[in-house]
């Protein structure tokens, strides 16, 4: 049986983490989830030891502080490989990524994707919730992506995804030098650049309901200016590890 682990970064998720878990772990038995979680004042990493006392499919790393999405998921694609799960995912705490879409990633890794993506912009995918100044903005954005790196993602952005083992083994981790949202698309461009195959599974993408964004002008920032630099580097073979 193939073990699959799926990465929650959180911060502040009370109202959203139990759910999120059971969400998870409702959908297949060969999922664990590993909860991320940047020091959340509000109680979410003693919410998730609490469940992990009667679930043991459950895991935890605990940091000092918001250190920023990349880091997150860095640390957690290092933990599932050091415990040697086959395909490791990455999830949004808040239900805006559908926990019943694992199941078709996990099919597309399965079957010939090294990396799925669960894709607001592929035929079938679609976004719910979101104000017309949003999706201008984020579809603004994945142009922008494509059009500066030619990687053919139509939904560069996007932060559901699973991947098999050997891409993050493959990958030098190391070398991903954005923290924030800019992480989502360093880590396809660097798959992308090795030569893994990936593919695009249409998902509805809805707004959080409970708890707030982090989303900021930052992160925006980091994203425009993070672009240019991937291609700067992406020409010197900075990605590449074949």
């Amino acid at each position: 049986m193939s073990r699959a682990i799926v990465i929650i970064p959180t911060y502040n998720e009370i109202e959203n983490v139990e759910d999120i878990i059971h969400a998870v772990l409702s959908q297949n038995e060969e999922f664990d989830v590993l909860i991320v979680d940047d020091g959340s004042p509000d109680g979410t990493g003693a919410k998730v030891k609490e469940m992990m006392t009667s679930e043991s499919r459950i895991h935890i790393l605990e940091r000092e502080g918001k250190l920023g999405l990349g880091t997150a998921y860095l640390a957690g694609f290092r933990y599932g490989l050091d415990k040697g799960f086959d395909f490791i995912f990455e999830m949004d705490a808040d239900f805006s990524h559908p926990p019943k879409d694992l199941n078709n990633l996990y099919k597309a890794c399965k079957n010939s994707a090294d990396v799925a993506i669960g894709s607001r912009y592929t035929n079938g995918g679609g976004v719910r919730n979101w104000s017309n100044y949003r999706l201008f903005l984020s579809r603004g954005a994945s142009l922008y992506v494509r059009m500066i790196t030619f990687m053919p993602v139509m939904d560069p952005t996007a932060g559901f995804k699973c991947y098999r083992r050997k891409v993050l083994e493959v990958i030098d981790l190391d070398k991903i030098n954005s923290v924030g949202y800019a992480f989502q698309i360093e880590m396809k461009y660097a798959a992308y650049q090795n030569g893994f195959k990936i593919e695009e599974v249409p998902i509805i993408f809805s707004d959080r309901i409970k708890g707030t964004s982090k989303m900021d002008g930052s992160i925006i920032k980091e994203a425009i200016w993070g672009v240019l630099n991937m291609r700067i580097r992406s020409l010197r073979g900075y990605y590449k590890t074949s």
